[in-house]
């Protein structure tokens, strides 16, 4: 149970310092004349987000068993960590670009280094990887299931289609 709560407790600590950071990155885009795309919507991101680890936790902590790791904990953590190295260089090559908003910089192409030279949106990758391997590595298939769904239904019906046609109408 402590290497749950350690990890929960990293998890949630890098995404407060991942909003302090996307504030900051923001302030930078606003201050070189960008402007904000699907302000209405971001908050729905932010309740999955806190919704996917309040569940997390009551679905590990409520379970009627005794808590164990399932035995292939190593392989699906393994697999959010790498998530999470994809996260950093998601960030990384976005620089001052990266946030958790739809920022649009006008008369600037996308950024095309690092990983989003082979996929065009690998930080949505990264995500939809940590809502199935995070909770399975601790035996919370609702939590995976549920979660990732929600994620997809999100990014797939709103978020994705709403930044490409705004990446779309800065390259026209």
């Amino acid at each position: 149970m402590l290497f749950f709560w350690l990890t929960l407790t990293i998890l949630v600590l890098q995404r407060t310092c991942e909003l302090f950071f996307a504030a900051r990155n923001a302030r930078i885009i606003r201050s070189l004349g960008g402007y904000e795309v699907g302000a209405e919507h971001y908050r729905y991101l932010v309740t999955l987000h806190v919704l996917f680890i309040t569940s997390l936790i009551c679905e590990v902590q409520l379970s009627p068993a005794p808590f164990t790791l399932p035995s292939w904990w190593p392989m699906t953590f393994a697999v959010f960590l790498a998530a999470q190295v994809l996260r950093y260089w998601c960030m990384w090559s976005l620089g001052s670009r990266w946030n958790t908003r739809i920022l649009i910089l006008p008369d600037t192409p996308p950024v095309r280094r690092g990983p989003y030279r082979h996929l065009r949106h690998p930080n949505y990758l990264v995500v939809a990887i940590e809502l199935v391997s995070l909770p399975i590595s601790f035996g919370a298939y609702f939590t995976a299931f549920t979660f990732s769904l929600l994620n997809a239904w999100l990014l797939l019906r709103i978020r994705i289609p709403m930044e490409e046609k705004a990446v779309h109408r800065t390259e026209d």
